[in-house]
């Protein structure tokens, strides 16, 4: 008996000591790098190439009476296809069909992300949990998320560290509630506003593009030594997306290498040193090769040039595009051996690489090598975000992460500072809040969803502040406030100028909103990639008339809202314009005829509030233009940053535009004073540095928006006719002086040589200090006397 007794405790103990034997890959004291290589090495072709495949997630749960599981379709998709990512698990719009009613509250939105990890690690062979992705531009794209102004906007606040501030509170709400990746930012330059996706952009320059998205990036991520609060960043859409021929969405491009070079790489560039984890290739092509499956792209500029570590994944069904609507693989196997041997080494879909992929490697056509540098790129961000280790989220934390007081707050002054107020004639603004009667007037002076642009969730009614609900809450009880439709964004059927202008009579002011929408609605049908369907022809037209595939042949005002703005300024009353659109439209009439004009892009949910604040004083607008305002589509592109020569005039009317770059006004005045240029040079740099004075010579506190602007006067190449290359937001109190420092270095005046490589030449640079891009205050010249390599 007492033998028995010690084999079976040696047995026990042989047991236990095998249990505790950690396997390296799961190992968190090993280096990543060591951990990666074990993994890899345990895992069959088939999990391979399944740890590629990013499939539709929200099709992956489900909800009823009975209470939230993982679906059947994902426990398929694990056990035939061995996947490693998903995307878009939480999002709610009419695309997915996800709802207010079944789709996920945040709370439920955790549930699910811990029942699919759960599933992921109890009931696969090596454990493996998935990465989720998340839309995440301007919040995450989830119910019950805090949504934040539209990135045009963002743009228009000239405040990275804002930015930063709201890329955090972003990246806290969808760690909260599983997701790991957030889509964003995108640093495509939108250089002509009929393209559909410019709304999600920060405009036209790469500088300010630049800053823009390294803010996103640090917010998102941190320095990644931290895992809790912190996402993986996905840069969109590399590269050039977009300048796509006549404003098509994901149509070709005409640039070439030594525009890219100066203009649409470097803002990407920049967010990949700041440490961003995953770049996405974009739909179109570069000089006749695809961006999914251009090598010298994602491996020669991407990793060797700028030494990205991170992943590339394709954009959706953009690896069978190749095969597709680009023609340049003979079918699908070639596809994905053309797409992963170019470096990109996430598909998303699932289709284009699956068994396309799995095929090319059992048949010779692909290396397995090159699968299993891919696969080893996404485990190392899996490792490094501490997925193995802490796979699931603390359910009991989300109403303590998502949509919190702080982060309504931080929405707000986002909102606020993105406000660009365009025209004060005779300061009519601000308004008094105890004038006895105003009129609002618009569509968007009452609606929730045109105020929040593309990518966004279903909302409660109660969540979002319309600019109605904004001025109400901001004039005094005395005040009589009359809201009138008048008219819809693009249907012309249910047109009520007569009671708008009833209503403008019996009112001491008119406040009317107008612009665009990219409210998506459950009558649009949507292509395969997401983007909306437009049709004419309908019943019921839709609002819509930007957000992706809303591209425009014109820039004006659709629908009866221009005839219903000019009934309202011919009643004679004080009129203010509030435009609220997702691209620069066409403000000839109103910038003629009505005395106050101010653009607030799509300024989110505490937007309606952002706009009263500054209507009637609480808030003094600071917001400038991140991109040029045409006068007419035939003036198309009239980005201020152009090659030489500068452009001249045409028959009908000038060269420049209504509203230019950089563009904005304030309630109190600016004086620039007392420019200081002071060079240090070494032998292989300098460092130039640009002093001067900005006073508030007016009546009221405010924050002015200093830009620097440089002039090559003699190059080898031709430059731009001037470029940005410092700016700063800060705030002046009236009557008080502040001095502002800019610095430059060889970095900031380099050029893509004829010799194709980076150089800063010697010779003259004229250096413009100003409040807009052609609003120069001060002058000053820096001269180098030798070459300065890089």
């Amino acid at each position: 008996m007492k033998l028995k007794y010690i084999l079976f405790s040696g047995l026990i103990s042989l047991g236990t000591g095998l249990r505790a034997q950690v396997l390296p890959y799961k190992n968190s004291q090993l280096p990543i790098e060591d951990r990666v290589r074990d993994l890899v090495g345990r895992m069959t072709v088939e999990e391979k190439v399944g740890q590629l495949s990013k499939l539709l997630g929200w099709e992956m749960y489900e909800k009823d009476a009975a209470g939230i599981r993982v679906s059947e379709k994902l426990k398929d998709a694990v056990k035939s296809q061995h996947i490693g990512l998903l995307w878009a698990t939480l999002r709610a719009d009419p695309w997915t069909q996800k709802t207010l009613k079944n789709g996920l509250s945040p709370q439920e939105a955790a549930k699910v992300t811990n029942a699919i990890q759960r599933y992921m690690v109890d009931s696969t062979r090596l454990g493996i949990p998935l990465l989720l992705s998340e839309e995440a531009p301007h919040g995450h794209m989830a119910i019950g998320a805090t949504v934040f102004p539209t990135a045009i906007g963002q743009a228009s606040t000239w405040n990275p560290k804002l930015i930063k501030q709201m890329a955090q509170t972003i990246a806290r709400e969808t760690f909260a509630v599983g997701g790991k990746n957030g889509y964003g930012p995108v640093l495509d330059l939108a250089r002509d506003p009929r393209w559909s996706r410019t709304e999600e952009s920060y405009g036209e320059d790469p500088y300010l593009v630049g800053k823009m998205g390294e803010a996103m990036v640090k917010g998102f991520q941190g320095d990644r030594t931290r895992k809790e609060d912190r996402i993986i960043a996905t840069l969109k859409h590399f590269v050039a997306y977009g300048v796509p021929e006549g404003g098509h969405n994901g149509g070709s491009v005409s640039i070439g290498e030594r525009a890219l070079r100066q203009s649409f790489l470097p803002p990407f560039e920049q967010a990949v040193r700041a440490g961003a984890g995953s770049v996405m290739t974009a739909y179109n092509s570069i000089d006749g090769i695809p961006c999914s499956s251009n090598p010298w792209l994602l491996n020669e500029v991407l990793r060797k040039q700028w030494g990205f570590k991170g992943f590339v994944v394709s954009d959706l069904l953009s690896i069978s595009g190749l095969n597709g609507s680009h023609a340049t693989a003979a079918d699908a196997i070639d596809a994905a051996k053309q797409s992963i041997e170019a470096g990109l080494d996430v598909d998303l879909s699932g289709s284009g690489f699956g068994n396309n992929l799995l095929k090319g490697v059992k048949s010779g056509r692909v290396a397995i090598q090159q699968v299993d540098i891919a696969v080893a790129r996404l485990l190392h961000q899996k490792f490094s975000l501490g997925l193995f280790e802490h796979p699931y989220v603390d359910e009991n934390l989300v109403e303590q992460k998502v949509a919190t007081a702080e982060h309504r707050a931080i929405a707000k002054q986002v909102a606020r500072e993105a406000i660009v107020l365009l025209k004060n004639e005779k300061d009519l603004l601000p308004l008094s809040k105890s004038v006895k009667r105003i009129a609002v007037i618009g569509p968007n002076a009452d609606n929730m969803y045109n105020q929040l642009g593309d990518y966004t969730a279903p909302q409660r009614e109660d969540k979002v502040k319309t600019v109605l609900q904004g001025v109400r809450a901001t004039v005094s009880a005395n005040t009589h406030v009359d809201y009138v439709k008048g008219c819809a964004i693009r249907d012309t059927s249910a047109t009520d100028i007569a009671s708008a202008v009833k209503a403008t009579e019996s009112a001491d002011v008119a406040i009317v909103v107008l612009g665009g929408s990219s409210a998506r609605d459950f009558k649009t049908s949507y292509q395969a990639t997401g983007a909306a369907n437009v049709e004419s022809g309908k019943e019921s037209v839709s609002d819509m008339e930007s957000g992706e595939g809303f591209d425009r042949a014109t820039l004006d005002l659709l629908g009866d809202q221009l005839p219903l703005l000019k009934a309202i300024v011919a009643t004679g009353k004080p009129v203010v314009l509030v435009t609220i659109m997702g691209r620069p439209l066409n403000l000839n009439w109103a910038a003629e005829h009505v005395p106050a004009i101010v653009n607030a892009w799509y300024p989110g949910q505490e937007g309606g509030q952002a706009i009263a604040d500054v209507l009637f004083g609480d808030y003094n607008p600071a917001g400038r233009l991140p991109i040029s305002v045409a006068q007419s589509v035939g003036q198309l592109p009239i980005y201020y940053n152009h090659a030489k020569p500068k452009h001249h005039d045409y028959i009908e009317f000038e060269a420049k535009p209504l509203y230019v770059f950089g563009f904005g006004l304030s309630y109190t005045t600016f004086a620039y004073d007392n420019l200081q240029v002071a060079v240090e040079k070494t032998n292989d740099d300098f460092r130039c540095s640009i002093q001067f004075d900005v006073k508030n010579v007016g009546d009221r506190d405010g924050e002015e928006v200093t830009q620097l602007y440089v002039v090559d006067e003699v190059s080898s190449v031709v430059t731009p006719v001037k470029q940005l290359k410092g700016f700063a937001r800060q705030l002046i109190k009236k009557g008080e002086t502040q001095p502002v420092v800019f610095e430059l270095t060889k970095e900031d005046l380099k050029l893509w040589s004829a010799d194709r490589k980076w150089e800063t030449e010697k010779g003259r640079f004229k250096l413009l200090v100003g409040s807009s891009s052609d609003d120069i205050r001060l002058e000053g010249i820096l001269v180098l006397e030798k070459n300065y390599t890089l």
